[in-house]
């Protein structure tokens, strides 16, 4: 049988490489016409081509995987017509090919809307490599570009334009952003989030006309209002390829799409559609996963298996917009049933979770993530299989009061049918036959023999959860590694990268991982170099999160805030002077924080140097307030000035912040000294503190503040100052060997076998024989520490990343400030 398919997009490759898994080429040949000049690439990812990958690096297979399954890939090569009766296909090059079946994949092309001036320079749509080129190349001639869409795809292009280094504004129709998938409010967080990255957003626009000669010069909107920009990219929707389709006379719905049936067929039995060009029930899908499912039932179909009809696919999506988790599932905003929302909102974590519970509390109808969808792959499942709710639903927003996990429910709890993976359709029951059956071990494995994780991603963690799940059930070790992209954890990593002396994230990974690593293990890496060899950020700060690439905290609107270390709290008059001119000079908003520093909010990114350098010369260091180190060792006046002060609380404080500042662990660390057992410091919910007693100090270690306050557990009493030094020495070394990322001392403990009792059988008591080693090591971390801020002021060459414009030194326009109590905030303040 001859098969022909038309498309080699991400769907048109997945179909062939399906029915070549269930048919060789002694029973089907197949034929593949695509044209672009490219074998399929990945769509899905699309924009990591701005971040440095290649056309080559986003294959879905390369031209040899074609010829090696005996597949005729015809690249560059448009289908122009088919006739039905002779049952052939004719490119525009002329060329005739003959089929018994006829596989339509032809996808589709971006929506342009008809706007007078859409012909104009300057204007691009955001689909294939090519128009990805041709943005990149007019890039470089312009500062500013808007985003006509603020939906999946329009953020998708403003993250490009962003990683451009142009200014970009979002032009959204819609009273919100990505209003398919969410509600209002979760639209005005995710508003504020990437207004804080500085993009302007525009909702309710109606763009009539692109302003201009030749060049675009801008958008005039129906409400009289006018938006300046030299570069527009349109990404505002899908239209599917049905012309070819059309004028064969295939049968097609009136607002587009090839209409086919539950097999997928056409009017005509031997054309089958599937992935964007298909309408299915009024419905086009417009994700990878249908056309996946699709491509999968075609197959088995013209194999001779077991019929497999396609009866619709959820909409449900995880995706990170510009380094902003989103997530929606089923009803997401409770339009469909009764429904009744419970709803949690952190703003100032830029955090909104809705869940919907049906009017008799028994079911997860829907729901919506911004800003954490950790929770997101198992809200999905229990809405997909019914699964039974805690008796309190919040719980699974919220996680169960003492319980470390969101939700209650874990992976095992899942039925044998539920889908983990959506883009291949496998199920728990054929990932876990495999995991027992083959032996599987590692998360690669699993890949390979089943293929979960190899689409979108966004199953991967559900999927080494059941991995996990079932080892442990086998009384087999488990062994937690940072990514994909390095087969160790992190603790695994920080020996490596210390035994083998690796300065650089290239190093280690050339070395020890494989493939370019990815958005998780970056930052870890980044952090476990600075964990060994207090190595300065700014080398390798293309690996960094922003806030220590930039060595601040982006702030509302854009903006930076300066926090300069100050031990303890004590600061001299001429330093509160000099704070106080730098903060004037630069029309900076102060604030003495909850650490006994000040804050200096409103700082451009191009003002960063100039800034720092007049505080260090004044003496000022860095406060680390942006990574995940020492931030603050707050103290009580103890027995210098208080009357019930039985130690010099302050004195012991800067000692201790002095020692441990710029110091790299797994999360942020924060510290107290009281002077007394009135604890006026707040010690107790320290990640260490110490309070003075008549004999010593007490030291307390793994307390928390925050949305989840855990008091420190007591570890030695009554110690002299040098005991207790060397007792934290040891306490922070272990904790930044064995924590895992992101991990608070807290956490760490509660997840520590043993507890507070093993922890202190080590630290205390030496236990392990690794007292000296930890003392030794952390030595060498303060005997190394330099301030970040004095290594930019003194390197123009660092200064220079320091722009808002790669070719620009020019202030962000869209930073914009209002004034409240004599002080400049951001505009948007009130919201």
């Amino acid at each position: 049988m001859k098969v022909v398919v038309i498309g080699n997009g991400m769907v048109g490759y997945k179909f062939c490489e399906k029915l070549r898994k269930k048919a060789g080429a002694d029973q089907i040949s197949i034929t593949v016409y695509g044209e672009e000049p490219r074998p399929a690439y990945d769509r899905v990812h699309l924009s990591e081509y701005f971040n440095g990958k290649s056309a080559k690096d986003l294959l879905l297979a390369p031209a040899a995987w074609y010829a090696e399954n005996q597949v005729k890939l015809v690249t560059g090569e448009l289908v122009t017509a088919i006739d039905r009766g002779r049952k052939t296909v004719t490119t525009h090059k002329g060329n005739i090919a003959q089929y018994d079946k006829l596989v339509l994949a032809t996808g589709s092309s971006a929506f342009v809307p008809r706007i007078k001036g859409i012909d104009k320079q300057g204007v691009f749509v955001y689909r294939t490599i090519e128009d990805l080129n041709a943005i990149l190349a007019y890039g470089k001639k312009v500062h500013k570009a808007a985003v006509m869409g603020g939906g999946l795809l329009g953020l998708e292009a403003a993250k490009a334009m962003l990683d451009m280094g142009l200014q970009t504004e979002v032009v959204e129709f819609a009273p919100r952003l990505m209003p398919r998938q969410l509600d209002e409010r979760g639209a005005e967080l995710l508003r504020q989030r990437l207004e804080a990255l500085s993009i302007t957003i525009h909702t309710n626009k109606n763009t009539v006309e692109l302003a201009g000669d030749q060049a675009l010069r801008g958008l005039k909107f129906a409400d009289g209002s006018f938006l300046e920009a030299a570069m527009l990219v349109i990404s505002a929707g899908i239209r599917p390829r049905d012309e070819l389709a059309r004028n064969s006379g295939l049968a097609t719905g009136g607002r587009g799409g090839i209409i086919v049936n539950d097999q997928l067929l056409t009017n005509d039995p031997d054309i089958y559609t599937i992935g964007e060009a298909a309408l299915h029930n009024n419905m086009i899908y417009g994700l990878v996963a249908p056309g996946y499912e699709m491509a999968e039932c075609v197959a088995a179909s013209l194999a001779g298996q077991e019929s497999r009809t396609f009866s619709g696919f959820d909409m449900s999506a995880k995706l990170k917009l510009i380094g902003v988790d989103v997530g929606s599932f089923g009803d997401p905003s409770g339009e469909q049933v009764p429904a009744v929302p419970i709803i949690y909102e952190d703003k100032s974590k830029g955090i909104y979770k809705r869940i919907n519970i049906s009017a008799d509390g028994k079911q997860l109808c829907g729901g919506i993530l911004v800003g954490d969808t950790t929770s997101y792959n198992m809200l999905l499942q229990i809405t997909q299989n019914g699964l039974p709710l805690p008796a309190d639903p919040s719980e699974l927003i919220l996680g169960a009061r003492g319980k470390e996990n969101e939700g209650g429910a874990g992976v095992e709890s899942l039925p044998g049918t539920a889908q983990i993976c959506s883009c291949e359709n496998i199920s728990k029951e054929a990932i876990c036959s495999a995991i027992e059956e083959q032996g599987l071990s590692t998360l690669d494995e699993v890949k390979k023999a089943t293929g979960a994780c190899t689409g979108c991603g966004g199953c991967t963690p559900m999927v080494a959860d059941l991995l996990k799940y079932l080892l442990e059930a086998q009384g087999k070790t488990v062994k937690k590694v940072v990514c994909e992209h390095f087969d160790y954890s992190r603790q695994e990593l920080l020996d490596l990268i210390r035994v083998n002396s690796f300065r650089s994230y290239d190093q280690l990974l050339d070395a020890c991982g494989k493939g370019d690593g990815c958005e998780i293990c970056k930052p870890v890496v980044a952090s476990l170099l600075s964990s060994a060899w207090n190595v300065p950020v700014p080398e390798h700060s293309t690996i960094q999160d922003t806030n220590d690439r930039f060595l601040a905290n982006i702030q509302k609107g854009g903006s930076y805030s300066v926090v300069p270390r100050i031990p303890a709290g004590e600061i001299t008059p001429r330093q509160l002077m000099v704070i106080a001119s730098v903060a004037e000079k630069y029309g900076l908003y102060t604030k003495i924080t909850g650490g006994q520093r000040i804050d200096l909010f409103g700082a451009s990114l191009e003002q960063l140097p100039a800034i720092w350098k007049e505080l260090t010369d004044a003496g000022f260091e860095s406060g680390h307030a942006y990574g995940k180190a020492l931030r603050t060792v707050k103290s009580c006046v103890g027995s210098t000035w208080c009357r019930y002060g039985v130690q010099d609380s302050v004195s012991f404080a800067v000692e201790i912040e002095q020692r441990y500042k710029g110091i790299r662990a797994p999360h942020k660390l924060k510290s107290a000294v009281s002077g007394c057992i009135r604890e006026c410091a707040e010690a107790q919910s320290k990640d260490f503190g110490i309070i003075a007693t008549e004999k010593g100090w007490n030291l307390y270690v793994c307390g928390n503040g925050g949305s989840r306050p855990q008091h420190a557990k007591l570890l030695v009493t009554d110690a002299g100052k040098e005991s207790c030094i060397r007792y934290i020495d040891r306490f922070l070394m272990f904790y930044i060997k064995t924590a895992d990322p992101l991990t608070r001392t807290a956490a760490w403990l509660n997840k520590l076998e043993g507890g507070i009792d093993y922890l202190k059988d080590v630290i205390v008591n030496d236990s392990l024989g690794i007292g000296a080693q930890l003392e030794k090591e952390i030595q060498e971390l303060i005997d190394s520490y330099h301030c970040e801020w004095k290594k930019v002021v003194d390197s123009p060459a660092l200064q220079a990343g320091f722009r808002h414009f790669l070719n620009s030194g020019e202030t962000d326009p869209a930073m914009q400030f209002t004034e409240m109590r004599g002080q400049k905030v951001p505009l948007d303040w009130e919201k």
